[in-house]
């Protein structure tokens, strides 16, 4: 091992655990050891604190112990001629960085220091949660962090959509000479935020922790590792070795750290890097450090330097044995996930489809074998550059596909991906489904030459490249002509409303077969979703029909038929099959599940649910909260902190998590009681699913159940609530006992 790393990596930590004591003992000087220290909106206080020592840190007393911890764990900076050929006191010292760089970051909150543009600062558990259903689909294969800057903001530029492109999530910290990645990419109107994967945490080499923490809370969220002894923290820093693909990408030289006139990073990089590598996560720099080449605690080399900017994006995808799947389409933009969350605002557009200027559609059919012509891309009506700069034109998209093995039912499904597969394209913004589109291009998308006929070849490639399994043939038809559109949308409102008829007249009873999704377990290995025709999977995301379809393409894939089998419980939907496979695919660690009940062994939870129902026993009803919904509620915690109970594949009775549509669902906890269980749930999440509930209320014949939910407007707390449900009668107070 390098004597230079071990040395600068130790000097490091030296120089931040010497920092966080100058800050800490400042902060207890002027506000006292029993102030409030924390992160915005986590149940997890200092998140990497909690996962490698078990402390919950809650005030400045509390950072205290830490920072002693951290101390206890700094080896001596070893003398020039002095130093051990193994990773131990290095790991040591970048351990202690950590810890050191959280409370420095913890202590700018409690000060109440802003955040500036680009900068986004520490992420919150409810964003963590929504991002989850994208590491464990493969939609986020990795993530790297950033730290430092390049040479120009062209090559920053360039780097940033190269990690696009393989949709690898981008953490942005630190600076190289003053000048930081997040920076260049803001002067060049790079358009940054959790949607497009790219994601500016700080300028302070130190705010690179928030990276580490997201990481350690992953472990935490979805793995259901629980912090405690030197053995929990092991399981958390193995679990991100094994399932959490991330690196660190070491960018620019620091000419003030220079050494002999080599290029150098600063000390407080090589400690931070250090910690880094005690999670496997390798670093990889475009400059002449020296390196760790054996393997050892990463699974590959731990550090690799002097890699050209050109190469640094494959090379780290190979240090860290990351697996993509890069689509090749022959369009003349860039492509990948990371594109999906761009927005293109009316100053960059160059034409627009849809919304509330023009009519848009788009429409899945299938057809006979011999009335698709295999690969066909019509376009009726004038193209992109037959319009002047900025204008609108109507937007009907047809696509046709042809299979043997395919079905009627599988064009919702196909249909769906539609939006996310135009949205992959650099400078195309897509939004809604149906007959609700609203489409942008950007000036500079066509600049570079993107027209209708590769909004077709990005459909063909796509839906070929995802369904091959179930499609043989498609075609695409474009309109933009206004009169041309105008039987095409009549047909397409039909069909939608034909579809709508059909799958909601879906129930349990009307199939045999349910659909295991177990998408969940590269992250949380005991989660089991059980979907069924009225209960979709907690995340929101798939549907029965979603995994009916996923199975015919991919038989040996995370969604699998089980045979209900013998009913063992008809009102708390238990069947013999059912058990039988989930104690197979829970390896063992779950022997029944109720699909209607959240008392007695009801579902278990991952981390990627929409939304929590839990029990408030005092109402002898429950309450639903979802993840976007920051506030307190009357069962006395966040969501975070529920979130946090009831997470990582264990079934926890009381308690489940959920998509939203399930609340309207006629099995919706219906061995309880149903939707009149319901007291309380946040009004944004109440507005929001208004319709749907209306709608299932009046057929219970409740229609005024609904203004007898009680919102944050009405209560807080279980005596403000008990309050309120006795005023409006809610009919829960009446309803046999649920303990």
């Amino acid at each position: 091992m390098s004597r230079i790393i071990a040395t600068a990596a130790i000097r490091g930590a030296h120089k931040y655990v010497k920092q966080a004591r100058a800050d800490l003992l400042q902060a207890i000087e002027e506000n006292g050891p029993d102030h409030k220290v924390e992160f915005p909106n986590t149940a997890y206080y200092l998140p990497l604190t909690l996962a490698l020592t078990g402390l919950e840190v809650d005030s400045l007393g509390d950072a205290d112990q830490a920072l002693e911890w951290a101390e206890s764990l700094l080896p001596p900076i070893p003398e020039e001629s002095r130093w051990l050929p193994y990773l131990g006191h290095t790991l040591d010292a970048g351990i202690a960085t950590l810890i050191a760089e959280e409370i420095i970051e913890s202590l700018k909150c409690a000060r109440g220091e802003e955040l500036v543009e680009p900068w986004l600062g520490f992420t919150d558990d409810a964003t963590l949660r929504t991002q989850g259903i994208k590491l464990v689909d493969g939609r986020m294969p990795g993530f790297a962090a950033c730290v430092g800057a390049l040479p120009t903001n062209e090559e920053a530029v360039d780097l940033a959509r190269s990690l696009q492109e393989r949709s690898i999530l981008v953490f942005m910290a630190s600076s190289t000479e003053g000048r930081s990645m997040a920076e260049q990419l803001a002067e060049e109107g790079v358009e940054m935020s959790w949607d497009t994967f790219l994601v500016p945490y700080g300028k302070d080499t130190s705010a690179a922790v928030h990276a580490l923490n997201f990481a350690a809370r992953a472990a935490m969220t979805f793995g259901g590792v629980k912090p405690g002894d030197y053995d929990a923290a092991r399981k958390i820093l193995l679990y991100n070795k094994e399932r959490v693909h991330a690196f660190v990408l070491a960018l620019g030289s620091d000419m003030k750290a220079s050494e002999n006139g080599r290029q150098l990073l600063t000390d407080e990089k090589y400690a931070t890097a250090a910690g880094a590598i005690s999670f496997g996560f390798p670093t990889i720099s475009d400059v002449e450090i020296p390196e760790i080449l054996p393997r050892g605690v990463c699974t590959y080399e731990h550090v690799v330097s002097g890699v050209p900017r050109e190469m640094i994006v494959n090379k780290a995808v190979e240090v860290r044995g990351l697996k993509l799947k890069v689509s090749e389409i022959p369009i003349p933009v860039p492509y990948g996930a990371g594109f999906e969350g761009e927005r293109v605002r009316k100053e960059q557009m160059q034409i627009q489809f849809g919304g509330k200027y023009t009519e848009a559609f788009e429409l899945v059919r299938g057809r006979p074998m011999d009335e698709v012509e295999d690969g066909k891309i019509e376009l009726i009506g004038k193209d992109i550059d037959e319009v002047e700069e900025g204008g609108a034109l109507p937007f009907g998209v047809i696509v046709e596909v042809a299979g043997r093995s395919f079905k009627e039912d599988f064009e919702t499904v196909i249909e769906r991906r539609i939006h996310e597969f135009s949205s992959w394209a650099y400078g195309v913004f897509h939004m809604g489904q149906r007959a609700i589109v609203w489409a942008r291009i950007s000036k500079d998308a066509y600049a570079k030459g993107f027209r209708l006929k590769h909004y077709g070849e990005i459909l063909v490639a796509k839906l070929r490249e995802e369904f091959s399994a179930i499609i043989d043939k498609i075609q695409v038809r474009i309109i933009t002509d206004p009169e041309a559109i105008v039987a095409p949308l009549e047909e397409a409102r039909a069909v939608y409303r034909q579809r709508d008829e059909r799958i909601k007249g879906m129930i349990d009873e009307d199939t045999d077969t349910f659909y295991s999704c177990v998408l969940c377990q590269s992250y949380a290995p005991d989660h089991v979703c059980v979907v069924t025709p009225e209960r979709l999977g907690l995340c929101g995301a798939y549907t029965w029909l979603d995994c009916a379809a996923s199975f015919e393409m991919n038989p040996h894939g995370p969604n699998q038929p089980i045979k209900k089998g013998e009913v063992l419980d008809e009102v708390r939907g238990q069947w013999k099959g059912v058990n039988e496979y989930l104690e197979t695919a829970s390896n063992g660690n779950l022997e029944r599940f109720n699909a209607y009940s959240m008392m007695e062994d009801p579902m278990t939870s991952c981390g990627c649910f929409e939304c929590i129902t839990a029990i408030l026993p005092e109402a002898n009803g429950v309450m639903i909260v979802n993840r976007e919904h920051e506030g307190m509620t009357p069962f006395g915690m966040t969501f975070s902190t529920m979130a946090g109970q009831i997470g990582g594949g264990i079934q926890t009775p009381g308690f489940i998590g959920m998509g939203k549509l399930y609340v309207s669902s006629k099995k919706y906890i219906s061995a309880e009681g149903g939707l009149e269980r319901v007291v309380w749930m946040p009004k944004a999440l109440k507005e929001e699913i208004r319709e749907r509930l209306e709608e299932r209320l009046a057929e219970l014949g409740k229609a005024d159940l609904l203004d007898k939910i009680a919102t944050e407007d009405d209560a807080t707390t279980s005596d403000e609530l008990l309050a309120f449900l006795e005023r409006v009668g809610h009919p829960a107070l009446q309803l046999a006992p649920m303990m």
